[in-house]
């Protein structure tokens, strides 16, 4: 049998790893300024298996509108370099040796305004990921025996107060990233 304060903090756990999964879903989508993360959600098929860009490459962002990529091992070059042109972020990458340079083409305003509605959407996939821990850590409490219904009533409120706290940390990654890619 569990307790209040372990399903608060099991509740808790779920609500954060929503937060966290926004947040990583936010740096695959590209703003104005390069950065390694953008590539993140990229995965490169090499030694019969698909696998992140990261395991096979390092990516850096040596200028702000330039990622460069270069693969640990040399063979992978071209799998790596179609692996960022067919990823749907719409960049060309160049391959120079080993090192594949890819520019950041500047975002057109409607190109912007497309990726803030994509970044509504992840947001809001987020915050019902949110409700979801908030209405299972709610029908476990619901469940309990023995415990009073003040001990019930302060523990929904809890639970309803840390859904509000990761919602609003949720909001705030919105405005962050809005702001990043519609400036110019």
């Amino acid at each position: 049998m569990s307790t209040i304060p372990e399903l608060i903090k099991h509740g808790r756990e779920l609500m954060h790893k929503a937060v966290e999964n926004t947040r990583r879903e936010f740096s695959g989508i590209r703003s104005n300024k390069a950065s390694p993360s953008l590539l993140d959600l990229v995965r490169v098929e090499a030694y019969g298996s698909s696998v992140p860009i990261a395991q096979v490459a390092m990516v850096a962002a040596p200028e702000p509108r330039l990622l460069t990529v270069q693969p640990f091992d040399k063979s992978l070059t071209q799998a790596v370099e179609k692996a960022i042109r067919d990823g749907g972020l719409g960049l060309n990458p160049a391959t120079q040796g080993n090192l594949i340079r890819v520019p950041l083409p500047v975002l057109s305003e409607e190109r912007r305004r497309e990726l803030v509605k994509v970044i509504h959407k992840l947001a809001e996939e987020g915050r019902i990921a949110v409700r979801h821990a908030r209405t299972d850590a709610l029908s476990r409490v619901k469940k309990l025996e023995h415990i009073s219904s003040d001990d019930k009533t302060r523990a929904e409120k809890d639970i309803q107060k840390l859904t509000d706290e990761h919602i609003k940390q949720i909001d705030g990654l919105i405005h962050a990233k809005e702001a990043e890619i519609m400036e110019v």
